[in-house]
């Protein structure tokens, strides 16, 4: 075991958060889950889920380890291999989306032959930021002209999100402003920014008209979903997800300071998602405005980290991983537990590392991976300084230590010159 937490490289402290969370999400997971455990005339049974979110969390921190031992340098060259099958999973995804329990979830495919389901969006999101990363960190020395930058940086930026939105408005929009954020830290130019929101809020607006003009397309199947969505939030309208919002703040108020205790949650029976989408309700209703605030402040204080780590980044290319990467994650975080209190409209975004379903934990956990692989770069390269440090400070004593025995065989030497001339029986001897 000792050797295991030894070959664990990179940032400890991300590594604390990260294990810390993990390991919290088993009580809420368990406990939320008995509400599927009893749906479709299941037995109540709730070891099932609480084995296989064991699974998930397992197979999760083993991709963590595998990728923090990749040299990231590498992303350079797979997000430019990469992005062109992510364009065709998301096509596919979006024309032959997968039903879960009924309902559309053209976010989602089924992989053959192992029967889980995968969300395309959210490797999507890791490979946009890694390509993005790269092309900053190319550019960083030459001027760069806006004409140059949108084939080469918005050209494959927008072509992403353009398979992503229909399906999913929140993950395209937290993209869309992570990429933004992205440019902004790698001093890309203010204005071309500019003109890129300006055009990007545009294209919104033109895809939501033909939307409406072409509302029996399947290509924009789940707009008026999401616009909806938009729509009852605004204007306190009536919807179909005001039974999820009305029993997450239940749960939430009846939870009060100290919570009903873990497993004692009534409102999970009754909110749908609870285990994942609203699991953040559930935590408040069993832990308390004390747990709450709790889970609150691990992801704050895991956003700092990712600030120092990037800080201390010695690479352009270091830096924009760690913002890339680590920024969407902390803000996903936020915007589940915004959509808990009601202060956002329903996204659909799991709460990272604590929600229940694989595929969105293996993706968070590669982008973990990526970033404690930067900052074991960073180790590795403090390191060896201070090698070079303690080497030099080594041969310095060393050098020192040599002259020291010179200058006293001098002085021993000129002693015995002074001796001699003084001794009057030395000096008849010597004639």
């Amino acid at each position: 075991m000792k050797e295991l937490i030894n070959s664990l490289k990179g940032d400890k402290v991300i590594w604390s958060f990260v294990a810390l969370l993990a390991l919290f999400s088993f009580m809420p997971v368990f406990s939320a889950s008995s509400n599927l455990a009893y749906s479709n005339h299941g037995t109540g049974n709730t070891i099932g889920y609480l084995l296989k979110h064991l699974a998930h969390i397992f197979i999760g921190f083993v991709i963590i380890y595998w990728v923090h031992k990749v040299p990231y340098h590498y992303y350079k060259g797979i997000s430019k291999i990469a992005l062109p099958i992510v364009w065709l999973l998301l096509g596919y995804t979006l024309f032959k989306g997968t039903v879960i329990a009924g309902a559309n979830a053209s976010r989602w495919i089924q992989v053959p032959f192992i029967g889980i389901t995968f969300q395309t969006s959210t490797l999507a999101s890791i490979v946009l930021m890694l390509y993005v990363a790269r092309y900053l960190s190319k550019t960083r020395e030459e001027k760069i002209t806006f004409q140059d930058s949108l084939i080469e940086l918005w050209l494959p930026v927008f072509g992403t999100l353009i398979f992503i939105l229909p399906a999913n408005f929140s993950t395209a929009a937290l993209i869309f402003a992570m990429v933004l954020m992205l440019t902004f830290v790698g001093k890309y130019p203010l204005k071309y920014i500019g003109i890129i929101l300006g055009s990007g809020l545009a294209i919104l607006v033109l895809f939501i008209l033909l939307a409406k003009a072409f509302p029996d397309s399947h290509f924009f199947s789940r707009v008026d979903t999401w616009s909806s969505r938009i729509e009852n939030f605004t204007s306190n309208k009536p919807g179909e997800d005001d039974y999820q919002i009305e029993k997450a703040k239940i749960a939430i108020a009846s939870g009060g300071i100290y919570g009903l205790g873990p497993g004692k949650s009534v409102q999970k029976n009754f909110l749908p998602q609870s285990s994942s989408d609203f699991i953040y309700a559930i935590i408040v209703e069993e832990w308390g405005l004390i747990g709450g605030l709790g889970v609150l402040s691990m992801y704050l204080l895991l956003f700092f980290r990712f600030i120092v780590a990037a800080h201390k980044a010695n690479s352009l290319f270091g830096k924009l991983l760690i913002v890339g990467l680590g920024f969407p994650m902390t803000f996903q975080a936020m915007i589940n537990m915004a959509v808990a209190v009601e202060l956002l409209p329903v996204t659909g975004q799991t709460l990272p590392l604590i929600s229940s379903g694989g595929s969105s934990i293996w993706m968070t956990c590669i982008a973990l991976g990526i970033i404690i692989n930067v900052t074991k770069k960073e180790e590795e390269i403090a390191e060896e300084i201070k090698d070079k440090a303690r080497r030099e400070s080594a041969l310095q004593k060393l050098i020192d230590k040599q002259l020291e025995e010179e200058d006293s065989q001098n002085e021993d030497a000129s002693y015995s010159i002074e001796d001699n001339t003084n001794n009057p029986i030395k000096v008849v001897a010597n004639k």
